[in-house]
């Protein structure tokens, strides 16, 4: 199918930080521009995001008001920077990412009369979050819902969870599982080394559960392994607290927020990523297609990625206990980590790679231009 060329005008909500939505747009923006659409970032702040789009020559545009706390007076001041970016770029589409993008654009967007989009990298009313906060945030994504076009979620258990907080009408709803760039052949891992690293990405916030991975592990001290965390956030100096306490130091080492992501999973040997809540984690799938074995929490469309006691372990969210068997059994066998490590890699192959998700993703940019154009007929 012959596609047409598009201006795409993407918004997201910080950039002081580079998570899963963060490297979903930018690999989408460079994959678009490489295809000869036009592509502008919209962005709130300045940080190590914008500076990976400036090295990436994505063109791009801080915003002064686009922040993640809530405050009436400068999101109506973000509604309005939004409104006047947009309306002095004009593209056929905007896509918003992230909660705050996602309501703030969408109703600049709207304002507009420019078809709109907004991609759920998770919800902020999944399980796992306070019931409180559940309330709130679905309630604003109920009033936010009509004014999208589409609504795309990564995991089809976050599309079921929009329908069932009636977010969003069925048809409105549309499920495309993340996809990652393949790497080179010296870029998959060998799980079968001794003594084994585990290794976690994530960054360390409230979401994440490090402390539990610690927890579990700290009872297999009597094994061989090392562990790896990478990433920052507001509660690194907590875990490392942690992992003095449990004597661990000599075990555990904090390698910061990497590029090197590939680079150090391919020097590992098993993956996890213990979470309270998730979407659908672009880390375990590059753990995937590293061909590593994947223990991580059965959260949110997690289990849509890992199958388990095929490519890896699900377990039930903050069950240490459980954690700590899985983790022991890969630990003391090497080629259960090969075996889970292969169908890993295979299953990645088949549903995870950037190319579905990308073709997936530009069939409902036309499928909303299309539908906006028969719209417009007289």
């Amino acid at each position: 199918m012959k596609v047409s060329r598009v201006n795409i005008a993407y918004v997201i909500t910080r950039s002081d930080s580079v998570g899963g939505a963060h490297v979903h747009v930018r690999d989408l923006s460079i994959h678009l521009l490489g295809k000869g659409h036009q592509v502008t970032v919209l962005a709130g702040g300045q940080g190590p995001f914008t500076q990976e789009l400036r090295d990436q020559g994505i063109p791009h545009r801080s915003l002064r008001y686009l922040a993640r706390s809530i405050c009436p007076s400068r999101d109506v001041r973000g509604i309005l920077e939004l409104r006047r970016e947009l309306s002095a770029l004009m593209p056929d589409i905007v896509s918003t990412h992230s909660s705050k993008a996602g309501w703030l654009g969408r109703l600049a967007a709207k304002s507009l009369g420019l078809p709109v989009l907004f991609t759920a990298h998770g919800w902020a009313f999944t399980e796992g979050v306070a019931k409180r906060e559940r309330r709130f945030y679905a309630f604003a994504e109920r009033l936010a819902g009509p004014f999208a076009d589409r609504i795309i979620t990564v995991s089809e258990h976050d599309r079921q969870l929009a329908l069932a907080y009636r977010v969003a009408p069925p048809k409105q709803v549309v499920t495309i599982h993340n996809g990652v760039p393949d790497v080179p052949l010296a870029l998959r891992a060998r799980p079968e080394r001794q003594p084994p690293r585990l290794v976690m990405i994530a960054r360390f916030e409230p979401q994440k559960a490090h402390s539990a991975l610690l927890s579990a592990i700290a009872g297999l001290a009597d094994l061989s392994w090392e562990l790896e965390f990478i990433g920052d956030g507001p509660l690194l100096e907590a875990v490392k607290a942690q992992v003095n306490g449990l004597g661990l130091e000599q075990r555990v080492r904090f390698l910061g927020a990497r590029k090197d992501v590939a680079e150090r999973l391919a020097g590992a040997q098993v993956f996890v990523l213990i979470s309270n809540w998730e979407g659908l984690p672009r880390t375990i799938l590059e753990a995937m297609r590293a061909g590593l074995p994947v223990v991580a929490s059965d959260v949110g469309g997690v289990h849509e990625a890992v199958m388990e006691g095929e490519t890896g372990f699900l377990v039930p969210r903050g069950q240490v206990g459980a954690l700590r068997e899985r983790l022991l059994r890969l630990i003391r066998v090497p080629d259960l980590r090969i075996q889970m490590g292969r169908s890993g890699r295979a299953r990645y192959e088949h549903y995870f790679t950037f190319e579905r998700m990308y073709h997936e993703t530009m069939a409902v940019y036309q499928e909303v231009l299309a539908a906006r154009r028969q719209r417009s007929k007289p």
